[in-house]
C-alpha cells in the first residue's frame, strides 16, 4: 500500500469506519488515508479508501450508487432503526407473505421523500441528529429524497418474520429508513437487523481486502 493507491476493503462487523483506517495503519504504517463514505459499526462490506495524494479523488466515489444486502425484521420497531436500538413498538406479523413483500418493493422503486434516521450524522441547526437523540431532545427530523433503483427479496422466514432484501440505491439513501418504510407499507413495523454493502458503482466487495 503506497501513496496514490485506491484500496477496496471489506469492513468487518463491530468496528467503526475510522477503525478500518487504524487497522491499516498497524499493518502498513501510519500514512494519510481517507474513505469515501462510512458504514455503521453494525454493518459489513465494501469501503473505498484512498492513500496519500489519492485522497483528492474521494469525491469521485461519494455520489456513486450503492448495492446492499439487508436482513429486515418485521414486527419490531426501534428508536435507531436497527437492532442496536431500544424497542419502541411491536406489531402482529400475521398475513405477511413473499407476494406482499414483492409487490411492496416494486411500489417503492423510484425517488421517495423520507425522514433520515434520528441516529445519523445529518445536522439540524449545526448539531448532529444523533446528539439530539442521545440527549433525549426532541427535534424535527429532516426529510430528504432517497432513490431506489432496484429492489428484490431473496428469502423470507415466516416463523421469525425476517426477510433478506437487496437494495440498489442512489447515494444518500439510508437502508434503515427503507426497512422502516417497507414495514409501514405492509401495515406493520420493521427494523434493520443485518446490513452488508456489496458494491459502490462498479467496485465490488469480491476481492476486497478482508480485515481480521
Amino acid at each position: 500500500m503506497k501513496d496514490g493507491d485506491i484500496v477496496l476493503v471489506d469492513k468487518p462487523k463491530g468496528i467503526t469506519s475510522f477503525d478500518v483506517i487504524r487497522k491499516l495503519w498497524r499493518t502498513y504504517g501510519k500514512m494519510k488515508m481517507g474513505h469515501a463514505g462510512t458504514l455503521d459499526p453494525n454493518a459489513t462490506g465494501l469501503m473505498i479508501l484512498a492513500v496519500g495524494s489519492a485522497t483528492k479523488r474521494l469525491n469521485e466515489f461519494l455520489k456513486l450508487p450503492k448495492c446492499y444486502e439487508a436482513e429486515i425484521q418485521f414486527g419490531i420497531q426501534t428508536d435507531s432503526g436497527d437492532c442496536t436500538g431500544k424497542i419502541i413498538a411491536t406489531t402482529d406479523t400475521e398475513g405477511l407473505s413473499t407476494q406482499r413483500i414483492t409487490d411492496t418493493l416494486v411500489g417503492m422503486k423510484g425517488t421517495l421523500e423520507l425522514a433520515v434516521p434520528m441516529y445519523s450524522a445529518i445536522k439540524k441547526d449545526g448539531k448532529a441528529l444523533y446528539a439530539y437523540a442521545r440527549a433525549g431532545e426532541a427535534v424535527v427530523v429532516p426529510v430528504k429524497p432517497m432513490t431506489i433503483r432496484n429492489a428484490h427479496w431473496d428469502g423470507y422466514d415466516s416463523v421469525t418474520a425476517r426477510a433478506k432484501v437487496f437494495f440498489d440505491v442512489e447515494s444518500g439513501t439510508y437502508i434503515r429508513t427503507l426497512a422502516e418504510e417497507l414495514g409501514r407499507r405492509m401495515n406493520t413495523v420493521a427494523t434493520l437487523v443485518e446490513l452488508r454493502r456489496l458494491s459502490i458503482g462498479e467496485y465490488k466487495v469480491e476481492g476486497a481486502l478482508k480485515l481480521e
